[in-house]
């Protein structure tokens, strides 16, 4: 019979001291961990902020208060005449007449009538909208970061961002639309008041008056049709014209022709949605009284409208909103991508870059 083979725990001395001392020798070449750095708040701060969707959501806040106020007489007229049906004329007039009347009947305070509660809504409004932009392109259709999008990719990703706003800042739009006309001088609406509600005593009348929590989504099934296609529509038509204007050998567009893919973005989008706005106005003041339309549904809305007042009815306000809406979209766009980049480049240089 033949011996059986050593067992490993039978190896002779002389080879197990010689395995200790390669062990040992092996333990001793190698490198100690580096010690881990404790990150300040400031850093922590700095890389939490430069984070692709949290900067675009930073970024989105800022792009929206400041497009909103440069623009805020212009949005405040084309509410004005967004409301105005059959035998209502109070604001019948060109746009340059109608800044002028307002103007006159309540000075500078008229121009940004309502522009606080807008700013209030709109900064999380923008913010939610590019933030949810980045974050739906980023986990729906990017393998990689920076990767190209189709114009469809672009169009649902923004569809489904203008969804996401509107749903979370809804209320405090329809509650600017009611600040927006009651100083104004509809003869409906009877003397304009000494002193005229702000926008938590306008949401808490909504609420115990007009039926609840429903009152402050009234006017959302036609906002929603409206805004999906709209924000989409201005994110695809924006990244088109971006790339289209984008020059040989640069990497990004100057300020001028962001401005210019803006201002065109924005048009285009609110040509192909604005009677959807027109709605949404005339459904947020269904109840209110005196100026009240009392539509049953949107389909008698859209029937009545064109009915009394004929196509045109369904572009009411067009002429300042889309005079409005090339700087409001050109400064918008162009805040956007100077404060997102700003944000991002926040990241603690240890760290490298992130891609965009």
């Amino acid at each position: 019979m033949s011996a059986a083979p050593p067992s490993p725990q039978a190896q002779s001395p002389s080879n197990a001291s010689t395995t200790a001392t390669h062990e040992l020798a092996a333990a001793a070449t190698k490198t100690p961990p580096p010690p881990t750095e404790k990150l300040t708040p400031i850093e922590h701060f700095r890389g939490a902020i430069s984070q692709p969707v949290v900067a675009a959501f930073c970024a989105g806040g800022v792009a929206g208060a400041v497009s909103r106020t440069v623009v805020s007489p212009l949005e405040r007229l084309k509410i004005l005449f967004q409301v105005q049906s059959v035998g209502r004329d109070a604001y019948k007039l060109g746009v340059g007449k109608a800044l002028m009347k307002m103007w006159r009947e309540e000075g500078w305070r008229g121009f940004m009538r309502g522009n606080g509660t807008n700013c209030i809504r709109i900064v999380p409004y923008s913010a939610v909208q590019f933030g949810s932009y980045n974050f739906y392109k980023r986990s729906l259709f990017e393998r990689h970061p920076g990767d190209s999008l189709t114009p469809l990719m672009r169009l649902t990703c923004g569809g489904m961002a203008g969804i996401t706003s509107v749903t979370f800042t809804y209320p405090l739009d329809i509650v600017r639309t009611r600040l927006s006309i009651q100083s104004a001088s509809f003869a409906e609406l009877g003397a304009r008041p000494q002193r005229l509600p702000g926008m938590w005593e306008t949401l808490v009348v909504m609420y115990k008056t007009e039926g609840g929590f429903a009152a402050l989504y009234r006017g959302i099934v036609p906002t929603v049709a409206g805004v999906a296609p709209y924000v989409g529509l201005n994110f695809m038509t924006y990244e088109w014209m971006r790339q289209y204007l984008t020059l040989d050998g640069d990497q990004n567009p100057s300020a001028a022709r962001k401005l210019l893919a803006g201002a065109v973005s924005g048009a285009v989008a609110q040509t192909c949605t604005y009677p959807f706005d027109v709605l949404r106005r005339r459904f947020q003041i269904n109840t209110m009284s005196g100026m009240g339309y009392q539509y049953k549904s949107l389909t008698d809305a859209v029937r009545s409208i064109i009915t009394q007042e004929g196509i045109k009815g369904m572009y009411k306000g067009i002429v300042p909103n889309l005079l409005k809406v090339a700087p409001s979209m050109a400064s918008s766009w162009l805040s956007y991508e100077i404060c997102r980049d700003f944000f991002i480049s926040l990241k603690p240089a240890e760290e490298d870059p992130l891609l965009r």
